[in-house]
Formats: structure tokens, C-alpha cells, sequence
């Protein structure tokens, strides 16, 4: 069922969807091995889809960890509002990632320790993507963490110009093979010299 719902919404949105399948379980425990969780007290998903990563993050964390995912795709929405109905300290909002800002401000997340991101830099507008990763690292803690996988190193400079790439790790096991960038924010000073750049 999940194969063919995340098929039917690749099909009609290639570009927001960004892959014919869901992600891997092994893609997930990638994603998450360097979360902190006990240090963790709001982390934000961009693009769950299904919730392959939204239902580990709710397994590992602290109950009073606040997670706010955001998902722009309206029937993955309503898959997620359905499917996580009873979590507590979880908000689901349909929306766009470009706005992260804003639902912070609105859901009372002072900053994001952690932001898991599943979205396809690689196919999204590069005008979207340089939105996104500017408010995302606006949002993050001095010592946070943005993680996100993608299936090329195409867009490695553009993510480089917002953060600095600690590691890179490929998931042989996932459809198709994936890349997980781990990545910190630069210093203060240094994001400010790069973005006058």
C-alpha cells in the first residue's frame, strides 16, 4: 500500500516528491545515528513522506522532546495527521520548509537542535533550496546538526554555502543508493562573511 501511494504521488509530483520509492529503514538508522537524543529538546523533519524516520525519531526520543515535521505534499499530510493522531509533543503542518521561520515562531520553538531533512535539493528550484537552507540554519543551535540525504553530491556546494559538511556517509542499502550529509552551522562570523560574498 505505501509502495503505491508513494508511487502514485512521485508520478503527479516528481519534482516535491523527488523519488519513486519511500526511504529504507537502514537510510533511517543512517540518518539518526549521530542524534543526541537525550540532549535533544525540539527537532524538526522536513518532507517525512510516509513517516519512515518521523516513527524512529518518535521512538528514541525523550517524551518532552517537541517535533515539528513539516510536509508540503497534501496527501502524505493527511497519511501523517492519521498515522501519528496520538503522539503527543508531535505537530504536523502542511506547508512549505521555505517557512520554517515562521512555524517556529507559531509552535514556540525558541531553535531547532536537530532539523532531518528528506527533501530532494536535486529537484527542487535552486531559488527554493537557498530559501530553505538559509531559514534552516537561522533556526538551528550553535551546536545543532542538519542532516539530510540526498542521491547525488550535486547540490554539495550549495548546501556548503549555508553549512559546514562534518561528514558524508553512503547507504548502499537503500533505493537507489543515498548520500547522508551530517552538517554544522559555521560560526557566526564566518556565515556572515560567506553570505556577503
Amino acid at each position: 500500500m505505501k509502495f503505491f501511494l508513494f508511487l502514485f504521488q512521485y508520478i503527479t509530483n516528481p519534482r516535491s516528491v523527488g523519488a519513486i520509492l519511500p526511504s529504507s529503514q537502514f537510510l533511517g538508522d543512517k540518518m539518526l545515528e549521530t542524534v543526541d537524543f537525550q540532549k535533544s529538546e525540539y527537532i524538526v523533519e522536513f518532507g517525512p513522506g510516509t513517516g519512515i524516520f518521523t516513527e524512529k525519531l518518535l521512538k528514541k526520543r525523550k517524551p518532552s522532546t517537541i517535533i515539528l515535521l513539516v510536509e508540503h505534499n497534501k496527501t502524505f499530510y493527511s497519511v501523517l495527521k492519521e498515522k501519528f493522531k496520538e503522539e503527543q509533543n508531535l505537530f504536523i503542518i502542511n506547508g512549505s520548509a521555505e517557512d520554517i521561520e515562521q512555524y517556529a515562531k507559531e509552535y514556540d520553538l525558541p531553535y531547532a537542535d536537530y532539523v532531518i531533512s528528506g527533501l530532494p535539493f536535486a529537484s527542487l528550484p535552486k531559488e527554493v533550496s537557498t530559501r530553505i537552507l538559509q531559514h534552516t540554519s537561522n533556526i538551528l543551535k550553535e551546536n545543532g546538526r542538519f542532516i539530510t540525504f540526498q542521491y547525488t553530491g550535486f547540490k554539495k556546494g550549495l548546501i556548503q554555502q549555508f553549512f559546514q559538511i562534518s561528514e558524508v556517509k553512503k547507504e548502499m542499502r537503500n533505493m537507489p543508493p543515498a548520500y547522508v550529509f551530517s552538517c554544522k552551522p559555521y560560526d557566526k562570523s564566518i556565515a556572515e562573511d560567506r553570505h556577503n560574498d
